[in-house]
């Protein structure tokens, strides 16, 4: 009898100590991110200091989607991301805040069970045009591609992070100052103004505007591309290929189809011929969202973060085909992504829209 109470309080006190700080937690197998090694008995740079939770605020998603409502952190398991967290400063540069590793819940996961209802299924039913909308207890707000969420090949670097760890160096042991409140980590970011704390809501939106769409259109062919600010049109242009050209090996592979090509793609980094049409601000770092539109209706959704804000040099490349080839004259390849289908041929229109 004595053995039996004694495991009884044995088993008690591990369900005691395995609670949720924070008033969340993920699955009980995820708890080793958090372990610590003070004295670098592993070859893990990122788990040497104390780890600090947050308490997690209720998270509700609404939207595009048929079944709204809170957000379970109970069902989904614990990821880590390393960031370099770096803002923008009053003279146009970037401070340094400190380096950090998040430990939390994906976007990818958050949003795995939410049943789409696309508002404009009947134009485009594909899903690539679709973003998401992050709103804080404060009323800040910050925006996601559909695709850097679910088509990038590298996946759960977006969290809403319910602990943090200093990464502090080994020589100056500068110890940078922890963040207090739960926040949204981007991991793939440069500046990391998306980073805002406490979020509150998720809003899942189609890009909105409308495109004609001609299914099959064949031959298609745009000679150019214009780019426009909301409602403004800035020019239509035709970029020059004298000069800055790279080239990416790249298995090319479609979500419905599978494989394309093993061919490599040549172009320019389509950040640098836009650039001066959409300068940086903290505004569009946050909130600023793409619409590439080809020639036949076909678009896609791309965040300006996720396409001039990049940490991974994993750029979009503009591609030029021989003049009057089918799907030509522009074309734009995500390098980051695992599927092919933010490629757009024939590319007529780039939108902004903040």
């Amino acid at each position: 009898m004595k053995n039996v109470s004694f495991l009884l309080i044995v088993l008690l006190s591990l369900v005691s100590c395995t609670g949720n700080p924070g008033q969340v937690s993920g699955n009980l197998s995820q708890t080793s991110i958090q372990t610590i090694d003070t004295s670098d008995q592993t070859n893990n740079f990122y788990d040497n200091t104390e780890t600090n939770s947050f308490k997690v605020k209720e998270l509700r998603i609404e939207g595009e989607i048929a079944n709204p409502g809170p957000v379970d952190f109970t069902k989904l398991d614990l990821h880590s991301v390393i960031v370099k967290e770096t803002l923008l400063d009053s003279s146009g540069g970037d401070r340094f805040v400190g380096a950090y590793r998040y430990d939390g819940y994906s976007l990818f996961d958050i949003l795995n069970n939410s049943v789409l209802k696309k508002v404009n299924s009947a134009e485009f039913n594909p899903i690539i045009d679709l973003y998401v909308e992050i709103e804080n207890a404060s009323g800040e707000k910050v925006v996601f591609s559909w695709g850097e969420i679910y088509y990038h090949s590298n996946l759960h670097k977006i969290l809403i992070a319910s602990a943090v760890s200093r990464i502090v160096p080994s020589k100056t042991k500068e110890l940078w100052p922890l963040p207090a409140t739960s926040r949204i980590v981007s991991g793939c970011d440069l500046v990391t103004e998306r980073n805002i704390s406490d979020p509150v809501k998720i809003t899942v939106k189609s890009y909105p505007k409308s495109f004609p769409v001609v299914k099959g259109m064949s031959p298609m062919y745009a000679p150019g591309f214009a780019v426009i600010i909301g409602e403004n049109k800035q020019e239509n242009i035709s970029p020059s290929f004298a000069s800055g050209i790279v080239t990416f090996n790249t298995i090319f592979y479609g979500r419905g189809k599978g494989i394309h090509s093993t061919s490599p793609f040549t172009g320019l980094p389509l950040k640098d011929v836009i650039a001066k049409y959409y300068p940086s601000t903290k505004q569009r770092l946050q909130k600023g969202i793409f619409c590439f539109a080809a020639k036949d209706g076909y678009r896609c959704a791309v965040s300006y973060s996720e396409l001039f804000n990049r940490n991974d040099q994993q750029e979009f490349l503009l591609i030029k085909t021989e003049p009057g080839e089918d799907g030509g004259l522009y074309r734009v390849f995500a390098a980051a992504d695992f599927f092919s289908d933010r490629a757009i041929k024939s590319l007529s229109e780039i939108h902004l829209i903040e």
